[in-house]
């Protein structure tokens, strides 16, 4: 059954409705089949772009959609509702797009920021590396400058759409150890000296892959750096305020379909004479994860909204983020109990539901490091 969202504009209300039609038709008839094969058709995100659906929250100017970041993130939880992995790399593809557009002199987006955000291309956020993942500031990836730009040594990880976007947002060392040495990069897919690991065995989202990217040398120009030197952790942590509120309405996403599908099996089973959905015992449990869905829409739509006012929000996007994601992995675990037997079987979606959600208090920053962020923010 569709949310019923409170939305603030008929644009708003006409975007959900073309999100949903097109989800129900291109995401959710191949989910099952392309997770457990582990391949996602090259069609979708075109048509993901096609719908407008890859630039939403930038501006017109410059080839987006220039929606609100609330109406933004309820596109992103329809996506999850239909498929996780494709909604996280839709996620991923704005945060790929946030440094250019933020950062950008006026001549780099007039260049690059049209492409990023027409459609036809979509990107990867390459920060993390196998030994600095919570840590941002132990990065060791290593930008040297060299005449008319920098050469890139040194490897990245668990980069989402790994190996088949079309340009990562890349942050290396170009300066002292520590969280001042690191500048950010806009880098294309084809740079000589650019290579990519393995896809990673992953418990859920398989469709899309995630790897390694290793750089032997690789020349980056000059005009690719996104701000000053030694700028880059800033950035990239200011789009990870954002980033995570895409996860959590991802991950918000994922407790409603798995939530629908337990209340519609409730219905059709019966136990001892009557369905078991009128059973307290169950009933209760469909309850709470109800209660638990809807006030995590609630925590992101508050970020959201304090965002789009210009309001401070690094706080309530952790908040956003550790609520959404633990009441996911919560309601879709409860939605397996709902099932029974049948819910541990791939028959069913809702143990790929719980597989995905346990992946959402991980990335974007693990959700103990969400509560330290809130508890720095509380002693001011």
């Amino acid at each position: 059954m569709p949310v019923e969202r409170l939305l603030p504009t008929q644009e708003a209300h006409d975007l959900i409705e073309l999100t949903r039609d097109v989800a129900d038709k291109v995401l959710a008839p191949r989910v099952a089949e392309c997770e457990k094969s582990e391949t996602l058709p090259d069609d979708v995100f075109p048509a993901l772009g096609a719908a407008g659906l890859l630039s939403l929250p930038y501006p017109e100017e410059y080839g987006g959609g220039n929606q609100p970041y609330e109406v933004y993130l309820q596109v992103l939880e329809e996506l999850g509702a239909r498929w996780a992995a494709v909604a996280v790399a839709t996620s991923v593809h704005s945060l790929s797009c946030f440094a250019m557009a933020t950062h950008g002199t006026d001549e780099q987006k007039s260049k690059w920021l049209p492409d990023m955000l027409g459609g036809n291309t979509i990107g990867a956020y390459s920060l993390s590396e196998a030994q600095a993942g919570s840590d941002a500031a132990a990065l060791a990836c290593k930008a040297t400058e060299a005449e008319g730009g920098y050469r890139i040594t040194g490897s990245k990880a668990w980069i989402t759409n790994g190996g088949r976007a079309d340009f990562y947002t890349l942050f290396a060392r170009t300066g002292e150890a520590g969280s001042r040495g690191v500048s950010c990069f806009f880098v294309d897919a084809d740079t000589e000296g650019l290579s990519f690991g393995k896809p990673e065995e992953k418990m859920g989202l398989r469709a899309v892959p995630t790897t390694s990217a290793h750089y032997d040398n690789a020349f980056v120009p000059t005009e690719r750096m996104i701000g000053k030197p030694g700028q880059g952790l800033p950035i990239a942590f200011s789009a990870l305020d954002s980033g995570r509120l895409g996860i959590a309405a991802v991950a918000v996403g994922l407790a409603q379909g798995a939530l629908d599908d337990a209340v519609a099996y409730a219905k059709e089973r019966t136990a001892f004479g009557k369905r078991i959905i009128d059973h307290q015992g169950l009933g209760f449990v469909l309850a709470d994860m109800a209660a638990a869905v809807d006030s995590a829409r609630a925590t992101y739509l508050d970020a959201a909204r304090r965002r789009d006012a210009g309001l401070p929000y690094s706080r309530q996007a952790s908040v956003a983020k550790l609520v959404a994601t633990d009441a996911a992995m919560k309601v879709t675990t409860d939605a397996v109990q709902v099932f029974g037997g049948y819910g541990y079987t791939q028959d069913f979606p809702v143990e790929r539901y719980m597989r995905e959600a346990k992946i959402t208090q991980i990335f974007e920053g693990t959700n103990q490091i969400q509560r330290l962020v809130i508890a720095r923010s509380l002693a001011g």
